[in-house]
C-alpha cells in the first residue's frame, strides 16, 4: 500500500514547473464539471479515521491518481484528497467537545477536505468559514457536507492570514505546520488574533519536526491527543498519534 505522504509529495513533485499555469485551471471550469470531476476520481471514505461518523470523498487505492500520471491532474495540488492527521484529531476533538463551537462563529484556516468544518457545522456553530486557497477545495467542501447532510459552510479563497479576524470566536488549522514561512506567518498573526479580539485557537497536528521545534510550541497548551487508527498509521509513515494544542498568549 502506498503511504499518502509519499504518494502526495511523489504526486507533487512533477506538477511543480507547470503549478502556475494549473493555478487558475479550476475557475476556468463550472463548478458541476469540478464536481464531476472529483466524484468520478476518489472514493467515499468511511469509518477509517479517528471520525468514522464523518464521510468524505479521499484518494484511496482504488481512485485512478493513486497511480496515474501527475501530468494528468487538472488541477492544483490535492492537499484535500487526503485526510491528515492533524485535522482528525482536531475533527474529533470538537466532535467529543460540542461546546467548543457550539453558538460561536469558526474559520477553519486550510480547511482542506472541510473535516473540521463539517464537525464544527455537527455541533451547532453559529457560522463557519472554509478558508483555502485552492477553489477545488471549496468545491470538495461542499460535496462532503452533502455527504453527511449538512448545511455547507461559507467556503472563501482569500488569503486569511493577516486579516482582521474581529468577526472569529475559534479558529481552527489542522496540519498547518508544515513549512517554515508560513509558520512564522502564522505565528505573528494568531498572537495578533489573540492579544487583539481574544480570539481562540485550536491547533491539530501529529508531531511534525518543524512544529515541535517552532517558538510556538511554547505558548501552547496540549488538550488531547489521540491514537491513530492502525490504517491511518500505515498511510503517514507510522505516526502513531495526533494531538490538539490551545494557543495561549
Amino acid at each position: 500500500m502506498l503511504r499518502c505522504y509519499r504518494h502526495v509529495k511523489g504526486f507533487l513533485k512533477p506538477l511543480a514547473e507547470t503549478s502556475r499555469r494549473r493555478r487558475t485551471s479550476a475557475p476556468c471550469l463550472s463548478e458541476d464539471h469540478i464536481r464531476r470531476f472529483i466524484s468520478e476520481n476518489t472514493e467515499v471514505v468511511v469509518g477509517r479515521s479517528l471520525t468514522p461518523e464523518i464521510q468524505l470523498k479521499l484518494f484511496t487505492p482504488n481512485c485512478r491518481f493513486w497511480t496515474e500520471r501527475p501530468e494528468l491532474w487538472p488541477f492544483t495540488d490535492p492537499y484535500w484528497a487526503i485526510y491528515w492527521p492533524g485535522g482528525q484529531a482536531l475533527s474529533r476533538y470538537i466532535l467529543d467537545n460540542p461546546g467548543v463551537c457550539r453558538g460561536r462563529a469558526v474559520l477553519d484556516l486550510g480547511s482542506g477536505c472541510g473535516a473540521s468544518s463539517i464537525a464544527a457545522k455537527l455541533c451547532y456553530a453559529a457560522h463557519v468559514v472554509a478558508s483555502d486557497l485552492d477553489p477545488v477545495s471549496a468545491v470538495v467542501t461542499r460535496l462532503n457536507c452533502e455527504l453527511n447532510n449538512v448545511e455547507p459552510p461559507v467556503c472563501v479563497t482569500d488569503d486569511m492570514i493577516g486579516s482582521d479576524p474581529a468577526g472569529f470566536d475559534l479558529i481552527l488549522l489542522g496540519d498547518m505546520f508544515y513549512d517554515e514561512a508560513l509558520a512564522n506567518r502564522l505565528y505573528r498573526w494568531l498572537d495578533r488574533c489573540i492579544k487583539t479580539h481574544c480570539t481562540k485557537v485550536l491547533i491539530g497536528d501529529p508531531g511534525r519536526a518543524l512544529f515541535e521545534g517552532h517558538d510556538i510550541r511554547k505558548l501552547l497548551h496540549h488538550v488531547a491527543q489521540y491514537e491513530l487508527p492502525e490504517s491511518v498509521r500505515e498511510e503517514n509513515y507510522g505516526l502513531i498519534s495526533s494531538h490538539v494544542w490551545c494557543y495561549q498568549s
